[in-house]
């Protein structure tokens, strides 16, 4: 999978079409990220005998990677990751539209 933790991403489809986030966990066995503060979904919890009242909680949840683009702050534009050797035989991903260093 070509995105990383700490990437900023746009996502192209669903309800959060168009918005952007960070990358906080990727789940690689099922091709899912999670991004931080999209996709929420609220989860209630029943109260307990012992006086704990009952509850909402938010969370994120996972997202399909193809669902989502990393976005370029060069270009300031989503872009496809491509590779690239380096003179120090370091390899790269760099942006396919513009040729900097992500």
């Amino acid at each position: 999978m070509k995105i990383k933790v700490n990437d900023k991403i746009k996502i192209l489809a669903g309800k959060d079409k168009g918005k952007e986030g960070k990358v906080v966990q990727i789940i690689h066995g099922d091709d899912l990220v999670v991004v931080e503060g999209l996709n929420l979904m609220v989860k209630h919890i029943k109260g307990q005998r012992d006086g704990k009242p009952g509850q909402k909680i938010q969370f994120s949840c996972p997202i399909k990677s193809s669902k989502v683009m990393v976005f370029c702050s060069h270009c300031n534009k989503a872009a496809r990751i491509g590779y690239k050797i380096l003179e120090n035989k370091n390899k790269v991903r760099i942006c396919k539209k513009c040729g900097e260093v992500l």
